[in-house]
């Protein structure tokens, strides 16, 4: 059996102000085409469907579209709400959407109960297990003992009664203890989320959602397959894709991915203003059309440096600069001799106490006359 394995589709995500919608509809379609090609028996979309519990009208037509190609491909989909979802909103219509193999996971009660597929091997049980905190687990199960995540969903997996005689797939979204986080994740302070690898034992398949770096936790049947679209810089380096999971007689288990492209990138360049406005520079690439985080390495800050930049990489995300001003963790204090030194030397002092080198001589020049100015004003 064939299974395409996505999650954390975030639609109607914003990064730095920009919408994502137009890049992840693009990416959908590649996504479509992908499932053309593979023609896998069902699709396994693990949480954060939207970036939001209470998306925009945009992004549910974006979704709401996505699914009806599914169906019409008579494919078999299963569909659980992550930490960003709303449960209630993503069970809406299950009931009917069953009938088209469109499984929305419910919101969570305690019963678990799997879909099953059949192929030449027999059956393979899906089970789709949505995002759950301890608390949710213990309205429910009130006599257990549930100290954290770990003990939450080994309560929630333990009340599914796995048939270890068949082969059983697991749909769910929470952060495995060992996993790479990126910038674009939510994370709890102090890591209280983490959940156990050890829980998902009785699976011969564990399809994850939550982590957006594709990677595997502990052994290759318990996944995170990543977002498909880069969600912050921190992603830059990352290669996207979606996870094609085979499974075969007797539990035997194998994976592989394929990549997806963006429309547009996320690229981090870093330079002198000049080096990166040099033609000779940028014309060699197709960054104008990425989106870019730019670093600048002048030692001066360049009068509207965003806009001046952005005629030339017209999606200009983020702008930083490393030098020394930047580096420097100096904490400005006052000197105890602040009331003998003139105001030229009191604003010398701090201005080179904040940018980690003293004022340039056209500078010190131009200070001079604007206090010598002010001065005289006063007077």
């Amino acid at each position: 059996m064939k299974l395409i394995h996505l999650s954390d589709l975030h639609l109607g995500k914003r990064v730095y102000e920009y919408s994502m919608l137009d890049d992840q509809a693009f990416i959908l379609k590649c996504i479509l085409n992908l499932i053309d090609e593979e023609k896998p028996d069902g699709v396994l979309i693990a949480g954060d469907v939207y970036d939001k519990s209470v998306p925009s009208a945009e992004a549910v037509r974006l979704f709401d579209r996505f699914l009806s190609d599914l169906a019409a491909r008579a494919l078999q989909v299963f569909v659980i709400s992550g930490n960003h979802d709303s449960p209630e909103r993503i069970a809406f219509g299950s009931s009917i959407m069953d009938s088209k193999g469109i499984h929305m996971s419910p919101v969570y009660g305690g019963s678990v109960e799997p879909v099953a597929l059949s192929d030449a091997y027999g059956e393979v049980n899906i089970y789709m297990l949505p995002f759950i905190k301890p608390a949710h687990v213990k309205s429910v199960f009130e006599d257990a003992q549930i100290a954290g995540y770990t003990d939450a969903v080994r309560c929630a997996v333990e009340h599914m009664r796995v048939d270890p005689a068949k082969r059983n797939v697991l749909v769910t979204h929470q952060f495995v203890t060992g996993a790479k986080r990126s910038e674009s994740e939510e994370i709890s302070v102090g890591g209280t989320d983490n959940v156990d690898a050890s829980v998902f034992e009785p699976f011969d398949y564990v399809a994850l959602g939550h982590i957006h770096s594709p990677q595997n936790c502990g052994s290759e049947h318990i996944r995170y397959c990543g977002t498909p679209l880069k969600y912050s810089f921190s992603e830059a380096k990352d290669r996207k894709s979606v996870t094609v999971v085979e499974l075969n007689e007797n539990g035997a288990v194998s994976y592989r991915t394929r990549e997806l492209t963006p429309r547009r990138d996320l690229v981090e360049l870093k330079g002198t203003y000049a080096e990166l406005t040099d033609r000779r520079f940028y014309e060699k690439t197709a960054w104008a059309e990425d989106y870019v985080h730019v670093t600048l390495t002048d030692e001066e800050d360049i009068p509207d440096a965003i806009g001046k930049l952005r005629s030339i990489y017209r999606h200009l995300m983020k702008l930083d600069y490393d030098n020394k001003r930047t580096r420097s963790r100096t904490v400005i204090t006052g000197d105890s001799d602040m009331e003998q030194k003139s105001p030229f030397e009191l604003f010398a002092d701090f201005y080179e106490q904040q940018n980690n080198q003293p004022m340039g001589e056209e500078q010190a020049a131009f200070m001079r006359a604007l206090i010598e100015k002010t001065w005289e004003g006063a007077q």
